[in-house]
């Protein structure tokens, strides 16, 4: 295992800054996720980090170690492509292999290293086998078992579960997150998904514009967004955020519930709802519409579920409320966090 770790490192070709000025560092066998839109800089970081792309700036730390001038063969790392990048002539165990003999490993070895990194993978059955004979699962699990198989210090994966359908995708998650506990190895994750970034990640570093916009847990930059790009970036469907004088006030769709539903839990700031629309999704209920009084026509989104039994219909005006601890107030100007004031 080993941590990474970014010192000011930049990116810039010509005018645009890819990634601007970025300070990020790892903890032994974390599984950090790099989630942002595209274009903001994340796979960029990712290919900065693998030494396949040279910084115009800053450094890169590997094990403590400055690798600025490492190749990516002598990085101790292993990366994995959204495409997989497998080797179409070969079969899966000469796939797997290729690594191996690339660093010089004794023949005699290969095949037991080459079948222990296909158990982890449940891929044993396959090795006989091609590329194009393959399911995209299995092609995702042979170019994970090929990234393996070197022991690689460090694991960066960029999107490598988008080739997958919905329903194989989050299976391959779990998949992928037991197996990293497993090993224990130190990996960077890129992906656009907020879904696979709160399941995989102990850490999730939000990137927007070549920066990180706010690091922490899953739960911290879901719960406490240091800004309105986080807080509109993460969940689905997004906070809502409405304007008051010199800040907005935000509030997740989950939070906003009918007042009675609430059960006189904590302190409440009561919101006039006119209701426009109603989509029903199973277990949830999304509830679109405008505000009255104090916020006239901001548009605003309820998500309720199954549990909350209160009748909604369109064309109705109704008294929604907030918990004011999950209010969250943002600097109109900058977008930055800012702290709790009254709403009257």
């Amino acid at each position: 295992m080993a941590t990474v770790e970014t010192r000011d490192i930049k990116k810039h070709f010509g005018e645009v800054r890819a990634v601007d000025g970025v300070d990020l560092s790892t903890k032994e066998g974390e599984f950090l996720v790099l989630l942002g839109p595209s274009g903001c800089g994340k796979t960029t970081l990712l290919r900065m980090i693998a030494g396949l792309e040279l910084q115009t700036g800053g450094d890169v730390l590997i094990g403590g170690q400055v690798v600025n001038d490492l190749p990516p063969r002598a990085r101790k790392i292993a990366m994995v492509f959204q495409s997989y990048a497998l080797y179409p002539h070969m079969t899966v165990f000469k796939n797997i292999a290729f690594p191996l003999k690339a660093q010089g490993v004794q023949k005699e070895l290969i095949p037991q290293k080459v079948a222990w990194a296909a158990a982890l993978f449940g891929i044993e059955g396959l090795l006989h086998r091609k590329p194009r004979e393959l399911s995209g699962g299995e092609r995702q699990r042979v170019a994970l078992a090929r990234a393996l198989v070197r022991e690689p210090s460090v694991f960066l994966l960029d999107e490598p579960l988008s080739n997958l359908d919905a329903k194989l995708r989050a299976a391959a998650r779990d998949e992928l997150q037991q197996f990293q506990r497993r090993i224990g190895t130190t990996t960077i994750y890129v992906t656009h998904d907020q879904v696979e970034a709160m399941g995989l990640g102990d850490r999730i570093a939000v990137m927007q514009g070549g920066k990180v916009r706010q690091i922490g847990t899953p739960l911290e930059v879901y719960d406490e967004p240091a800004d309105t790009f986080v807080a509109g970036f993460l969940g689905s469907p997004p906070m809502n955020l409405i304007e008051r004088q010199d800040c907005l006030v935000g509030f997740r769709p989950e939070h906003f519930l009918p007042k009675e539903a609430h059960e006189n839990r904590g302190r409440l700031t009561t919101l006039q709802f006119r209701v426009t629309r109603v989509e029903y999704l199973g277990a949830d209920r999304l509830v679109y519409g405008a505000l009255e009084g104090r916020f006239p026509d901001a548009k605003v989104i309820a998500k309720l579920p199954s549990t909350v039994m209160v009748p909604i219909q369109p064309g109705i005006h109704y008294d929604f409320a907030v918990q004011d601890k999950d209010l969250k107030f943002f600097d109109k100007a900058t977008g930055l966090r800012t702290g709790p004031r009254p709403l009257a």
